[in-house]
């Protein structure tokens, strides 16, 4: 069940999005927006700075992008920013890869590709739920 609207009186949890690809980025927007404050960010390097601008209860991560992995971008977040909760996004997860990110990044969730809108919704507010 997707997040309650929220009012425009209350203030929407901040979701960082980050994906090389600029379609599946603008689509996972579209699909959080009604529901979250969202900035996205197109590598590693640019989420980086935004996370030193403002404070998000959820980031996701895709996994293969250019100029480093999304999992050592989300064992980094971790370590940088404990209470955020992070999603890894994935065309495919191999055991090692999900041993690892359970053990080294404490991942919330990991989503395969593709990734329905409305799993997305779901997982995001159950993430920003736990983040408290």
């Amino acid at each position: 069940m997707p997040p309650a609207e929220s009012s425009p009186q209350e203030k929407k949890l901040a979701v960082l999005v980050v994906d090389d690809e600029k379609p599946l980025v603008e689509a996972y927007a579209a699909a959080l927006s009604p529901y979250f404050d969202v900035s996205s960010a197109s590598s590693a390097r640019e989420a980086d700075f935004i996370l030193r601008k403002k404070a998000f209860k959820v980031l996701v991560s895709d996994h293969l992008m250019p100029g480093g992995n999304g999992m050592s971008f989300l064992v980094r977040a971790r370590e940088e920013y404990p209470n955020m909760q992070r999603i890894l996004i994935t065309g495919y997860m191999k055991p090692e890869m999900l041993i690892r990110s359970v053990n080294e990044a404490a991942l919330f969730r990991y989503l395969l590709k593709p990734v329905a809108f409305a799993e997305l919704v779901k997982v995001v507010g159950e993430a920003a739920r736990a983040a408290g």
